[in-house]
């Protein structure tokens, strides 16, 4: 073998060296951007399924908020309805009251009248 193929064979040897490197490092690269990109789509998968599961929750949590609305809205009609009973029982009734406030106001302006005459 003579020297110009020793250094032709050693060139080939460092070409292919550096070729290898080469795509070693493209290897990387491209391992890293598999591994990346699988990440990813686990990451995007998991906030996915966790924003549906949220959803859900607040769809639930909506729809006992307005269970318990409509079950207190309903105890305080029915109470509210208790009281007005009542007050009208004890004559407490608004409008009852503005009546027996005129008649009231009519019976003492008839006897401060009738006062009036007698002095």
């Amino acid at each position: 073998m003579t020297n110009l193929e020793k250094v032709n064979n050693t060139i080939e040897t460092a070409e292919e060296v550096a070729r290898k490197i080469w795509l070693a490092g493209l290897g990387a690269y491209g391992k890293s951007f598999e591994e990346i990109q699988s990440q990813y789509e686990k990451i995007n998968g998991e906030t996915t399924r966790l924003f549906e599961e949220l959803v859900s929750k607040g769809e639930k949590l909506e729809a006992d908020t307005k269970e318990k609305f409509k079950e207190k809205s309903t105890v305080k009609t029915a109470v509210e309805k208790r009281v007005e009973d009542v007050r009208k029982k004890l004559g407490l009734d608004s409008s009852d009251t503005d009546t027996k406030i005129d008649e009231l106001s009519q019976k003492v302006d008839a006897l401060t009248a009738a006062i009036n005459k007698i002095s």
